[in-house]
């Protein structure tokens, strides 16, 4: 079974997501989804993904309010730069932050949580310098910046270390 469906619940969840797509659970649209959930399982397997085990639920938890309370305030805060118009242009800018996570899918989690945060762009990670560049909408206040990201990389470092 293994071997037809390396990862059976990511092709469950790829056969769903193309059903809910095409809103049909025609024969042909099931099997089509079929055939490219398997597929794609297959494709997965070959990518070596590293695995990862987040340890501590209550961090996660943590870390899932907090980020959730700074996309909340970042919402707010594009509001404001859009509302204030030609008064007072935005400042932006880019930021390059030296990071120490090791860990994939914490990058990963990293990168989703900083692109994912209306008014900042994950833009680059240099694997060898272990840097990070991102761009920020409005940055009236780097530190602010470079603190968030530093919060963000601690918490992920207590969750997959």
């Amino acid at each position: 079974m293994r071997t037809w469906l390396p990862y059976p619940l990511l092709s469950v969840g790829l056969l769903i997501i193309w059903l809910l797509l095409n809103q049909s659970v025609a024969p042909g649209t099931f099997l089509m989804g079929t055939v490219l959930a398997t597929g794609l399982g297959w494709v997965t397997l070959k990518l070596g993904l590293v695995r990862s085990h987040p340890r501590r639920v209550l961090l996660i938890v943590r870390f899932g309010f907090a980020v959730a309370v700074d996309v909340i305030r970042s919402n707010i805060a594009v509001i404001a730069v859009i509302l204030r118009g030609q008064r007072r242009p935005p400042n932006s800018g880019f930021l390059t932050i030296d990071l120490d996570l090791e860990d994939e899918n914490a990058l990963a989690l990293l990168a989703c949580v900083m692109t994912a945060t209306p008014g900042t762009a994950w833009l680059e990670y240099d694997r060898g310098r272990k840097s990070l560049l991102f761009h920020v909408l409005d940055m009236e206040n780097e530190d602010i910046w470079l603190d968030t990201v530093k919060r963000y990389e601690t918490a992920l470092k207590e969750i997959f270390g």
